[in-house]
């Protein structure tokens, strides 16, 4: 497995950066971490996505298209726990207090993820070898999509740009039906990342999680509302999830304007510090300024 390291011997940018943000929230007396607003944004999401399911699989709306709403709607919703909860509480952001940000981290769990899995797979490959070719995996959704000119070009990828969309909205299925079972079986995260053996109690998380969400979005539906409607709507809430998650994921470190890098050789060095390596591996969006 090739080793790609960065030249930190003189890491000055980071050193400024850090001590200049810890600044800026220390002259306006701002928190690091979260804050009230985001606790009501949070317990708004929750009771929203709870009362959104219960209405749709206890109490059915006989329009079939008020159905389809709210099916689209708990998609949402789903993808706003994870922007808005699960992503916070994994880096440690959501709370000064390290079990709350845990706790959120497993809402995750409750979606048919795996945070275990996630921690490995964002926190550590992907935060540490952003867009870096074999040690991202974000950047590898191959054969289909080519997200860069240093992956090999097949006669399909001349139509991404239309079937694009429609396979980003796969996304989130195959996340938590197909990717989180590849890594726990194999135990490595592209060619960047090795597993750790998971203890008793992690993988008891792992299945029981996994169980009880088949349970609550798939058996219970069934048994309250039938087969075909579960099929359905189900299929358009991962469709919906999968867009949202896919797109804004990916909008931050795939497109035309961010760098990236291709290892030569079985000992890599890139010639930037990981800081700088970030800032040119990512790019900002919706930072309109409203005067």
């Amino acid at each position: 497995m090739p080793t790609v390291k960065f030249a930190n011997n003189n890491a000055q940018f980071f050193i400024t950066m850090k001590n200049r943000v810890n600044q800026y929230f220390q002259d306006r007396k701002i928190s690091t971490k979260g804050n009230l607003k985001l606790y009501i944004k949070s317990a708004i999401i929750v009771t929203l996505m709870i009362v959104n399911y219960i209405w749709l699989v206890f109490f059915t709306p006989d329009h079939f298209l008020m159905s389809l709403a709210l099916c689209s709607t708990l998609g949402f919703l789903f993808a706003a726990i994870g922007f808005n909860i699960m992503h916070d509480g994994a880096h440690g952001s959501y709370s000064e207090k390290n079990w709350l940000n845990k706790a959120m981290s497993y809402s995750l769990d409750i979606l048919g993820g795996s945070s275990y899995m996630w921690h490995f797979k964002h926190n550590v490959a992907h935060h540490s070898f952003t867009n870096i070719l074999e040690m991202d995996e974000d950047i590898h959704i191959r054969p289909f999509i080519r997200t860069n000119v240093n992956q090999k070009r097949f006669g399909i990828h001349r139509f991404q740009h239309i079937y694009g969309l429609p396979l980003y909205s796969l996304s989130y299925g195959i996340w938590i039906f197909v990717n989180d079972y590849s890594k726990y079986f194999k135990r490595r995260i592209a060619h960047s990342v090795v597993i750790p053996k998971m203890t008793l109690q992690q993988n008891l998380q792992f299945w029981l999680t996994k169980v009880l969400y088949l349970a609550i979005f798939i058996a219970i539906p069934i048994w309250q509302v039938g087969l075909l409607k579960t099929v359905l709507g189900y299929s358009l809430l991962v469709i919906v999830c999968g867009i949202l998650v896919g797109i804004t994921f990916q909008l931050a470190h795939v497109n035309g304007e961010v760098e990236f890098v291709a290892p030569e050789g079985e000992s890599f060095v890139v010639e930037n510090e990981w800081a700088i390596h970030q800032i040119n591996t990512t790019a900002n969006f919706n930072t309109i300024i409203f005067c």
